[in-house]
């Protein structure tokens, strides 16, 4: 019979359409929806990070505040659940791409998101959130020649700015993870953490509700409008009024319209092995578990979880026409078995493996690739968007900055220019669509051509719109 390394397929028999972190008997019931009327200070449309952070933060910094959430489905069940659990202290989507943009305030952005992710880590020991929280780092690996020198040249522009990345050559990364397409790496040591991305969105609406935040799921926003000093917005079942709203709607489409044409939603997929053996850990090493990482545009994420399985994700990014999103999308069979195959040709030492869960869903991004900030409705509504991947860190961050901005203070963080700046907004369609479709299609030409950039790469990176994997 067949193996799984010689026909992927086999090692996807058995695994369950379902995503891992969700599938979980610990998974808490979901609050009642919203019935008639409320009132509050302060309204956060969206369970995701983005609101429950806010939510959590806006109850800390002032415990009167009267904080009400409500969220579509329920807390934690789009990108907040299905994601790698990468939680990194970049609010740029890495040090190339805020060298890129804000070189001139890069330190201080590093600065800010450091002491972000140590708040993190503060807050789930404090509220107990049990979501194996383990700060072993990240490597981003060189799997093709010129991607070595591109590492060794970014460790060595981080050290200028006292940034401490370490640069490992083809034995020290092996010694780490060995896999025989690792050329070099570049260990972030202790700007990421990796944790159980479900647990976290449930720890923190647990904590919400112990701080007195009025929590409604299974209540989708609907119309967002002025009303007196304050704002509506309205759900299926009821309404709210609140002096503030902070909206973290992530892919999802925007209360406030003109904001729509910054974000596409596009679909990233991941698969999760059965946990390994003792032998087969010890076989590809891995003993520091730190998250890892290849170098290609359309590149790999991969890291182990707490009872020892890896996921496996990334490659493929999918743009339905129109920025459609639906459940259709969360499941791609030929997307799997593309990454099955790499999966093996990553550690041949893991033969026989298989995978027992299969899953996708979608990210909000933008032409920066990083979060963008802002406020409609004369100051009374504030949102935070873009994170393009990366959320799971710098969503806190994002929410510091729409309470910072709801609140009118100017603070370290409203006065760096990438919170003050926005990205550049994405043609209408169809001339999104074509443009996402050539950019995708030129990557992938990079990435098989030694990095070179063709001409259209290159006129995306002169103007600032670009799309990335």
């Amino acid at each position: 019979m067949a193996t799984a390394a010689m026909n992927p397929a086999m090692s996807l028999a058995d695994a369950q359409p379902v995503p891992y972190w969700l599938d979980d008997p610990d998974k808490p019931r979901a609050r009642p929806a919203l019935v008639g009327d409320e009132h509050c200070d302060l309204l956060v449309v969206g369970g995701g990070y983005s609101g429950l952070w806010t939510a959590l933060l806006a109850k800390e910094r002032d415990p009167a505040r009267d904080v009400v959430l409500v969220e579509g489905k329920e807390a934690g069940w789009a990108a907040s659940g299905r994601n790698g659990g990468f939680c990194a202290a970049s609010l740029t989507h890495g040090f190339a791409n805020g060298l890129a943009r804000w070189p001139d305030e890069l330190a201080k952005l590093e600065l800010l998101g450091h002491r972000n992710l140590d708040e993190i880590e503060s807050a789930v020991a404090r509220h107990s959130i049990d979501c194996a929280f383990e700060r072993t780092g990240e490597i981003d690996l060189a799997t093709d020649p010129h991607q070595v020198a591109e590492l060794r040249e970014s460790a060595e522009k981080a050290a200028e700015l006292g940034i401490d990345l370490s640069y490992l050559d083809r034995d020290q990364v092996r010694a780490e993870v060995d896999s025989p397409t690792f050329r070099a790496g570049v260990w972030n040591r202790t700007g990421v953490a990796m944790l159980n991305p479900a647990r976290l969105a449930w720890g923190l609406k647990r904590a919400c509700l112990d701080l007195g935040v009025r929590i409604y799921e299974h209540s989708p926003a609907g119309e967002l409008t002025a009303r007196g000093g304050g704002m509506s917005v309205t759900t299926p079942y009821g309404r709210v009024l609140a002096r503030r709203v902070a909206l973290g709607t992530n892919a999802f489409p925007s209360l406030v319209r003109r904001v729509r044409p910054y974000i596409v939603p596009v679909y990233d997929y991941a698969l999760m092995t059965e946990p390994l053996s003792d032998e087969q850990l010890a076989s590809i090493g891995w003993k520091n578990r730190q998250g890892l990482a290849d170098s290609a545009n359309h590149f790999h994420y991969f890291r182990l979880t707490a009872d020892n399985r890896i996921l496996w994700g990334g490659y493929d990014v999918i743009y339905h026409f129109g920025g459609r999103i639906a459940e259709d999308y969360h499941q791609r069979p030929e997307t799997y078995l593309k990454l099955a195959g790499h999966f093996f040709r990553c550690f041949p030492q893991l033969e026989g493996l298989r995978f027992s869960h299969t899953w996708g869903g979608a990210i909000d991004t933008c032409s920066r690739f990083s979060p963008f900030f802002g406020t409609a409705h004369g100051g009374r509504v504030a949102y935070a968007l873009g994170y393009t991947g990366l959320g799971v860190g710098a969503t806190r961050f994002g929410a510091d900055v729409m309470l910072d901005l709801l609140s009118g203070e100017r603070t370290e963080r409203t006065e760096s220019e990438m919170v003050r700046s926005k990205p550049l907004p994405f043609p209408p369609e169809p001339v999104r669509w074509a443009g996402i479709g050539i950019t995708q299609w030129s990557l992938a030409r990079a990435d098989a051509g030694g990095g070179r950039r063709n001409l259209w790469l290159r006129t995306m990176d002169r103007i600032g719109l670009g799309f990335d994997s």
